[in-house]
């Protein structure tokens, strides 16, 4: 698996545990081992920037996803195609607002982000309540797998 982590953000943050956790997920959902996958960590102006551009929306948010080969989650018989998964990209700043506003931690709200946006990239979404049903109960599974307890919660929709 290659998982590339770039921080563009002047916001410390835990470049190789976002690796793991990615890792972990495409692992878990069975993505297959030659996949890549690219998560890069912005500052306010260029995530806004990002936002204007893609989704024809002011101001900067929290993650955003670009898939590439539009892989989907395997089995553990069949396991996804090889390639390339895309990109995650996490502000920092907008993240840690979030978090303090949830009651936990910036490190766990960029785990949160990168769940999310990992799940957007394997053609998730929660545009519908069914939809959001399903995401939000996979992200908090795995997510909280991962930590070992219980995962924080989404603090948006």
């Amino acid at each position: 698996m290659s998982i590339e982590v770039n921080n563009e953000s002047a916001v410390p943050a835990d470049e190789e545990e976002l690796a793991r956790l990615g890792r972990y997920l495409l692992e878990a959902l069975y993505v297959h081992p030659e996949a890549e996958l690219s998560i890069i960590l912005v500052d306010e102006p260029a995530m806004e920037r990002l936002h204007l551009e893609w989704m024809d929306l002011p101001g900067p948010t929290d993650v955003m996803s670009f898939p590439m080969d539009e892989l989907r989650p395997g089995t553990p018989g069949r396991p996804a195609a090889a390639g390339m998964l895309g990109d995650i990209v996490l502000c920092p700043q907008v993240a840690a607002e979030q978090a303090k506003a949830a009651g936990h931690g910036l490190r766990e709200e960029l785990l949160l982000l990168t769940t999310h946006g990992l799940l957007h990239l394997l053609g998730y979404d929660h545009a519908e309540p069914e939809e959001e049903r399903e995401m939000f109960a996979l992200q908090r599974r795995l997510l909280g797998d991962y930590l070992g307890t219980e995962a924080p919660r989404e603090t948006r929709s």
